[in-house]
């Protein structure tokens, strides 16, 4: 079995919901909690909390500040940074975060 990452056709385009989260499960069952922000912006990230130990974070509320665009977790609202998975309120806390892609208006993340 290869460590390697490759590409998986997720959704597509007109499947997500802008401004809001939705959850897909990767091929090795893994939940992603997916963002899109704006009109082509999109972003992927665990949605397993760890503060809150549920898989929920899709569910959250998307805000920015000092430019980095977050997702408040709907258990303890402890914020994500999206692009990088870094918490915002807790710097020794972060989680996975995947690279994503358009091609033929099919969402496809990196993991």
């Amino acid at each position: 079995m290869s460590n390697e990452n490759t590409w998986q056709t997720i959704c597509d385009k007109s499947d997500l919901v802008k401004n809001s989260g939705v959850c897909a499960l990767l091929e090795n069952q893994e939940q992603v909690a997916i963002f899109q922000v704006g009109d082509n912006d999109v972003y992927a990230i665990s949605n397993f909390d760890p503060f809150g130990k549920a898989n929920v974070l899709y569910r959250g509320l998307i805000g920015e500040t000092k430019g980095s665009i977050y997702v408040a977790s709907p258990l303890l609202k402890q914020r994500f940074v999206l692009d990088s998975g870094l918490c915002l309120d807790d710097e020794t806390m972060s989680i996975k975060h995947y690279s994503t892609r358009f091609v033929d208006n099919k969402l496809e993340i990196l993991a």
